[in-house]
């Protein structure tokens, strides 16, 4: 998906219609910074947003994520490509999440350890302060470990074993499902049995 040029296009859609970037802005309940971020390719509107930013400039989904308005003969075949170009992108993106994920869990970990090493290899006379620095890194690993768990819950999907159904399950079942890496004991949601759900990224 080029951003440059989907900015472009809503830079002239919007002159067009005689507004400015805070006009746009204030029809659409968002900042003039947030529209010139589209304008000069750095972001894209959000989902929800995006279909009121169509109105507004009157074309359609298929035109905004082109860059161009789309005549007839050519909307199936755009449409089709930009589909893909956005299913592609979100394949990269939660790719890059799930790396970010073992980061997330490997500091998590050397940020619980640090201390227990401090405390045990430093000669400090107070038993209640060795505890305390001990225990100083459980917080900060637990909410490490939370967006650990956040980030493969919804980065790419789970597979069922038994119908090959994929599906972003809820944080609930993801975080009590016994586990071995991202592979999760897990009810199907479509033919609700439970197997050894494998982590795809691919739908």
């Amino acid at each position: 998906m080029d951003q440059i040029k989907i900015g472009r296009f809503i830079a002239e859609r919007r002159k067009a219609k005689g507004l400015t970037q805070m006009q746009l802005a204030e029809m659409l309940g968002i900042t003039d910074r947030a529209v010139s971020k589209w304008e000069n390719g750095k972001s894209m509107p959000d989902c929800s947003i995006m279909l009121e930013l169509c109105e507004i400039l009157q074309i359609n989904v298929n035109d905004l994520l082109n860059g161009e308005v789309v005549f007839m003969e050519d909307y199936n075949k755009k449409a089709e490509e930009a589909l893909l170009e956005m299913i592609k992108e979100k394949e990269q993106n939660d790719k890059q999440l799930l790396t970010l994920e073992w980061v997330i869990g490997g500091l998590s970990v050397i940020v619980l350890l640090i201390p227990i090493i401090i405390a045990a290899v430093v000669n400090i006379e107070e038993e209640w302060v060795r505890t305390l620095i001990a225990f100083s890194g459980f917080v900060p690993c637990f909410v490490g470990f939370f967006f650990a768990l956040k980030i493969e819950q919804v980065a790419g999907y789970y597979e069922c074993q038994k119908c090959g159904y994929r599906y972003v399950p809820t944080f609930k079942a993801v975080n009590l499902a016994m586990h071995m890496g991202r592979t999760r004991k897990m009810r199907c949601p479509k033919c609700n049995e439970k197997s050894w759900q494998k982590k795809v990224l691919k739908k």
